[in-house]
């Protein structure tokens, strides 16, 4: 009988483990455009999970581009503590600027 608790509790921390050590995320090597990266590349990201990622992506296709990071806060479920940690990991860039309008050649 004791040895069968032992058996159980090794393989309930085995688990456990196994469990946490799937959890643990490696970041991506380069931050993130929140422009331009879909939801499997934002799951990368440190407090993004599959909702975060999908409600990031829903948010940009609605209402545009993002300006800055902090435009995250928008989004329900990320506040001031999760946007610190996920903010190493991610970036906006901004538009290149429009080419100049072309101009017709002058006669001569």
């Amino acid at each position: 009988m004791r040895a069968l608790k032992r058996a159980a509790t090794a393989a309930i921390l085995l688990a456990v483990c196994s469990l946490a050590a799937m959890a643990q995320k490696t970041p991506p090597a380069h931050p993130l455009d929140l422009n331009v990266a879909n939801v499997k590349e934002l799951e990368q990201v440190p407090g993004i999970g599959p909702k975060t990622a999908q409600a990031i992506v829903d948010f940009r296709h609605k209402s545009g581009r993002f300006r800055r990071v902090e435009d995250l806060l928008a989004i329900k479920g990320i506040g001031q503590r999760k946007l610190d940690k996920m903010r190493p990991c991610l970036k906006v860039t901004p538009l290149p600027p429009p080419p100049p309008p072309h101009k017709p050649p002058q006669p001569q």
